[in-house]
Order: structure tokens, then sequence, then C-alpha cells
């Protein structure tokens, strides 16, 4: 007899008969019907080649089979439990999981820097990554394990996706902090009239702010257009270029803050996992940990 062949759940049932020596107990014991628990006797007794028990008229009686075998099937019934129990446990201080992360920069420049500074004090050996991923491939990379979280805008919908917001910034405009214009707020007039700086992945069209703009009926300069956010604040502070970017990255960043003379949507981050980590006891440590970074203002 091959063990690889036979049902572990069938030993589940072979030790409450044992212990029970009826059958009506032991499918109680086990929340199943007493047919079930005939059957699942059966295949067992076929696959052992040994009836197991014999019927009498006041117990199922265990064989010298039964008798021989309950004892390392009790002992590996616990350990197996043993180990389930213990797998569903994770302890950071000795942890050295890798955590995969998809983020833009922005994210990257928010979250990390707290986090790692969180994970060394508590969990030294654990490792973080990240690289983004095209918006169209998360739910797959998260569902294939190649990442455990994204962080990205509400707009990713896929029923196998569990999500919550981290944050949400509205956009301010940035200068250096002895730009040309000295005052504490900006005309639209001013605001359309400086040269400003766009971010964006995509090599060309406008972003969110210019359609804002532009259903106002105006145009804002563009002078450079870059890719990252990356070296971008060193840009700022060595010229008058301006720059409209969330209030949670401004406040990292020594330049002058302007408020937007114009209504403009904040923009939202939402935490994003695969149901299937929804449990994990590691992904919900480190879903804490992330959420512990973050205020919505």
């Amino acid at each position: 007899m091959r063990l690889n062949k036979v049902d572990l759940n069938l030993f589940v049932v072979f030790d409450a008969v044992y212990t029970e020596r009826n059958l009506t107990r032991a499918a109680a014991v086990l929340n199943l019907t007493q047919p079930a628990v005939s059957n699942a006797l059966s295949r067992l007794r076929e696959s052992l080649n040994d009836p197991l028990f014999v019927r009498t008229p006041k117990a199922m009686v265990p064989t010298p089979v039964a008798d021989n075998i309950i004892g390392s099937v009790r002992e590996a019934l616990q350990l197996l439990d043993t180990s389930v129990q213990q797998g569903d446990k994770f302890h950071p201080i000795s942890s050295q999981k890798t955590f995969q992360f998809s983020m833009n920069d922005v994210a990257e420049t928010l979250l990390f820097p707290s986090l790692i500074a969180h994970v060394q004090r508590t969990a030294p050996d654990i490792i973080l990554t990240s690289y983004p991923l095209d918006r169209r491939d998360i739910a797959q990379e998260l569902a294939s394990g190649n990442v455990d979280f994204a962080i990205d805008v509400p707009l990713i919908a896929d029923p196998n996706l569990c999500h919550e917001p981290l944050l949400q910034s509205h956009y301010v405009c940035v200068a250096r902090p002895d730009h040309p214009i000295t005052a504490d707020h900006i005309s639209l007039a001013q605001y359309v009239d400086l040269k400003h700086i766009l971010v964006s992945s995509r090599r060309t069209g406008i972003g969110h702010i210019d359609i804002a703009l532009n259903a106002l009926g105006h145009q804002r300069k563009i002078q450079l257009r870059v890719s990252h956010y990356l070296g971008v604040q060193s840009i700022v502070e060595q010229t008058d270029l301006v720059m409209t970017i969330p209030r949670a990255l401004a406040r990292k960043m020594p330049l002058k803050v302007w408020e937007l003379p114009f209504d403009m949507a904040a923009v939202d981050w939402h935490l994003y996992w695969h149901k299937s980590a929804d449990k994990d006891q590691a992904n919900r440590w480190m879903r804490q940990a992330i959420k512990d970074q973050f205020e919505v203002e």
C-alpha cells in the first residue's frame, strides 16, 4: 500500500471511530453524516486490506491491525496539525521573508523611508523589493505570487483582489524657496503663466492637471516633461520652474508650497493584495506595517 494513494482524511475518520467505537458518535464528532463515515471507513479498509473494526452488539471492536497502527496514526495527525498551526504563524524578528511590491516612485518616496525604518526595528532580516508594473498586469502578478502588494490609484477592478485606501492627498504647486514670486498665494493667471514641469510615464498627451485646467478654459506652459519624480526636486531648487504634486510628497521637500488657485480632485492611493493571501499572517503583518506609515489628510 502506497501512502500517496490514500486520502489522509481517512485516518482522521479512523481515529474518531477508534475513539468512539461507534459510527454514529464518530460522525457527530466529525460533523459528518453516518453514511459518509461508513464510506470513508470502507475506503480505508480496502486500502489497508484489513477490516480494522468488527461490529458487535455493544461496539466497533478494533482488529489487531487497528490496534497496531493507532499510535502512529495519532502521532502523525498531531505532527501534521502542529505543522499547519506553525505555518500559520509569523515571527517578524526571525523572519527572512522577501516582500515584493509594485508601485511608482511617488509611492516609494512616501512609504519606504518610514517602512524600512520600522522593518529594521522589528524584522531586521526581512527584505523589501519594488518595481513598477503595468496596471493591466497587477492582478495576474498578485495571483501568481510574483508580487505581494501593489500600491496604485483605485482603478483596478478584479474580484480576486482585496484593497483598501492608504492615503488621499490634495495637489499643491511647489517652487524654490527664493522664487521671484514671494507671495504666499498665487492667482490662476499667475499659475498658468509660470513655466511647469510635467511628470508622466507617457511620452505624449496631457496630464490630469491639464485636463482640469482645460475644463476651465486655461492652459499652462509645460517647459519640461520627465517620466519620474527622481531628480525633479533639484531642478525646481535651481530654476524658476514649478511643479504640481501631491501635498504628501511636497512635505518631503524643502520647497515653497502654494495652494492651487483652482479646484482639483485629490489623488488616492490604495493597497492591493490577492485574496489567497488575505489570511496569511506574514501578509497581514506587512499590511498593518504599511497602513501605519500613512495618514489620510
